[in-house]
């Protein structure tokens, strides 16, 4: 029984510390953000509003569309940088952390796992200050098309985040270990996010392409897909259905048990790579 409860005690002190290390990580990783800026943390905010106002010219202007999808364009896009940008910020982030980390890997007994987590919940924090920013987008559009207050975009943390997190842990746990073994990967990774974000729908709307199998087709099967129209029916006011909660979750629960296997069996060797 003793030897149990020294365990247990053990465990508890282990968990404790793991946390108060990831929280030191947030907030280091958020202030070095915009350490040397003159402005800060506030351009959290303004980043996707100058993208979003770019954006907008060309497509509103250009191409002459004030909305998509019953929203209206500057809101439609700037809930879509919203959403992919949690996963773009990310994994980039944690693709190089545990080298970036190699110090305190190879002169601590800090788990691996904790730097692409902290990179992963750093990525979160800059969501809640992009989300404050297309509140204030649709405080000032109101009046316009499809632009409103909705309860459902609570649902925004709470079913939809969690989702969203396991899956962005995942992927960062697999990039992460590649990257140990294969620095290449960070600039085959640089080339395939570009693609991700034209496979996404950010800023067209998918009725676009429904005359389009293959491009339907090949965004179905994306899960940035799932994510980002998930979180987009929050802000229009609606609520996705009990299939596209299933999907997120089975996205966001398959993606992080294969990236922390993947990473488990690797974190051995990790302080003899880097």
């Amino acid at each position: 029984m003793k030897r149990k409860y020294i365990e247990t005690v053990d465990k508890k002190i282990k968990a404790k510390r793991s946390f108060n290390t990831i929280v030191s990580l947030v907030i280091r990783n958020v202030r070095n953000q915009y350490r040397n800026s003159v402005l800060g943390i506030v351009w959290t905010v303004l980043n996707p509003l100058l993208f979003m106002i770019v954006i907008s010219i060309v497509f509103s202007m250009l191409l002459k569309r004030n909305s998509a999808d019953g929203l209206y364009f500057p809101v439609f896009i700037l809930s879509g940088l919203t959403a992919f940008n949690l996963f773009n910020n990310s994994t980039t982030t944690a693709l190089t952390s545990l080298v970036n980390n190699h110090g305190l890997l190879t002169k601590t007994r800090i788990s691996p796992e904790i730097f692409p987590v902290a990179d992963v919940l750093s990525a979160v924090v800059n969501f809640f200050f992009s989300f404050i920013a297309m509140c204030i987008v649709m405080l000032i559009f109101i009046k316009k098309e499809g632009v409103g207050f909705h309860l459902t975009m609570l649902m925004a943390f709470v079913p939809y985040l969690p989702a969203y997190i396991l899956f962005c842990c995942g992927v960062s746990f697999i990039l992460s270990t590649t990257y140990v073994y294969f620095r290449d990967i960070k600039h085959i990774y640089s080339v395939f996010k570009k693609l991700l974000y034209y496979l996404t729908p950010v800023f067209y709307s998918f009725s676009l392409i429904e005359g389009h199998a293959t491009a339907k087709s090949l965004l179905m099967i994306n899960p940035l897909y799932h994510y980002v129209t998930y979180f987009r029916s929050l802000v229009m006011g609606q609520v996705p259905s009990l299939l596209s909660h299933a999907i997120i979750y089975a996205w966001g629960i398959g993606m992080f048990l294969f990236g922390y296997v993947i990473f488990h069996f690797s974190k051995k060797k990790i302080p003899l790579y880097i």
